[in-house]
C-alpha cells in the first residue's frame, strides 16, 4: 500500500519533523546544537511554529500504510520574485525509511508544482547526501548554476512537463509501465484510438512493444512527457509513410495525455514537439485524424490544422458504437489560415 499524502502546515507532528530534519543538518555541517532552542533563530522559527513560518507555501506530510501518524514532510515554497518554486526540508524519520514516504512527498510535491503552471521546480542539496541526491537525479533533477554560494550545497532544477524524444530502448522501457497506462487510461476515458474497453494493460504494453520495433526500423518517432514519478503522462507518435510518391508526408498518431495530466497544455506542447522534428526532417504535409467533436479537435484547430472532412461512422468508440471522424491536414512552413 503506499502512503497517506496530506497537505497540513499545522499538524501537532510537523513540528517535531522538523526539529529532527534541522538538527541533523547541523550535525553534518559541523555545527551541532542539542536542542531546537539553540538551532539559529531562521531554523528555530520552522521547528517551533510551522504554521507561520510556511504560512505562504505548501506543507505535506506522509503517513506509512497502516500506521495513524506522519513519518516524513517536504515542503513546496512558493514561487518569490518570478523564480521557479523550489522543494525545501525533505524528511523522513529513520524508522519510516526504505517504505516509499520519501518519492511519494516528492511526486506530489511535483505534481502540485506542474498544476501551479511552474515551468520547473529547483532544490537545494548538501553534496555529502547521498541517498537524497540518488533520488533528486532519479525523478529528473539535474545540476545547474547555483544560486545558493554556500561551500558543498548544489543547486538542481527539473523541468517540468518536459517533452523529449525517446529512444526505441527507452519505449521498450516504458512499455508495461507508463506509456500501457497511458493507453488504458485514454481508452478507459473513452478515447477512440484503435481499442475497445476494457483494454488489458498486457494487450497496452504488446503494442508498445511492437511501436519500439518500429522507432528501431525508423518508421515512427515517439515523444513522452515524464511525470514526478519519472513515468510518461503524455506521449504522441509521429508515422512516415511507406511509399515513394508519400515520403513527404507524415501522420500524427495517438497523442495522448493522461486525465490527471491535463490542462497544462502538455498535449500541444507534444504537438509542436513532433511537428517541429517533422519540419526539420524534410516533411511537408501531416494528417491525422481524430473523432468528430471531441476535445482534441479544439487543440488541432488551435495549432493551424485544417479539416478536410468528416467520414461517417469511421472508428467504433471504446463501447463499441461506431462514430464519425474529422480528417485534419497541416502544411509545414506554410500559413493555412483563411
Amino acid at each position: 500500500m503506499k502512503p497517506r499524502i496530506e497537505e497540513n502546515r499545522s499538524h501537532p507532528r510537523l513540528a517535531g519533523l522538523l526539529g529532527a530534519y534541522h538538527l541533523v543538518n547541523q550535525e553534518e555541517k559541523g555545527t551541532a546544537v542539542g536542542t531546537v532552542a539553540e538551532l539559529p533563530a531562521v531554523y528555530r522559527v520552522e521547528a517551533e511554529d510551522p504554521a507561520a513560518a510556511f504560512a505562504a507555501d505548501t506543507v505535506l506530510l506522509a503517513t506509512p500504510a497502516g500506521a495513524d501518524a506522519p513519518a516524513g514532510c517536504v515542503v513546496l515554497k512558493a514561487p518569490r520574485d518570478g523564480r521557479a518554486p523550489e522543494i525545501k526540508r525533505l524528511w523522513v524519520a529513520p524508522g519510516a525509511r526504505r517504505k516509499g514516504l520519501a518519492r511519494s512527498l516528492m511526486a506530489e510535491a511535483l505534481r502540485r508544482a506542474a498544476a501551479s503552471g511552474a515551468p520547473a521546480v529547483r532544490l537545494t542539496v548538501w553534496s555529502w547526501r547521498d541517498e537524497p541526491l540518488a533520488l533528486y537525479r532519479s525523478l529528473g533533477f539535474a545540476t545547474v548554476a547555483p544560486w545558493d554560494d554556500r561551500p558543498d550545497l548544489l543547486c538542481l532544477e527539473k523541468p517540468l512537463d518536459a517533452v523529449e524524444r525517446l529512444s526505441p530502448e527507452a519505449v521498450r522501457a516504458h512499455a508495461a509501465d507508463g506509456l500501457a497506462a497511458l493507453l488504458v487510461d485514454a481508452v478507459d476515458g473513452g478515447a477512440s484510438v484503435g481499442f475497445l474497453a476494457p483494454l488489458e494493460a498486457a494487450e497496452a504494453a504488446a503494442w508498445w512493444s511492437r511501436v519500439a520495433e518500429e522507432a528501431a526500423e525508423g518508421v515512427r518517432d515517439v515523444w513522452a512527457a515524464p511525470g514526478p514519478d519519472g513515468r510518461p503522462v503524455g506521449v504522441v507518435t509521429l508515422v512516415r509513410a511507406g511509399t515513394a510518391n508519400g515520403a513527404h508526408r507524415g501522420e500524427i498518431a495517438r497523442l495522448l495525455v493522461h486525465r490527471s495530466a491535463r490542462g497544462r497544455g502538455l498535449g500541444r506542447r507534444l504537438l509542436a514537439a513532433a511537428e517541429a522534428h517533422a519540419a526539420a526532417t524534410g516533411l511537408t504535409l501531416l494528417v491525422l485524424d481524430t473523432r468528430t467533436d471531441s476535445p482534441a479537435e479544439r487543440l488541432y484547430r488551435a495549432a493551424g490544422w485544417t479539416a478536410a472532412g468528416t467520414v461517417p461512422d469511421f472508428a467504433a468508440d471504446p463501447s463499441g458504437t461506431l462514430r464519425p471522424t474529422t480528417l485534419y491536414y497541416k502544411r509545414l512552413g506554410q500559413d493555412d489560415t483563411p
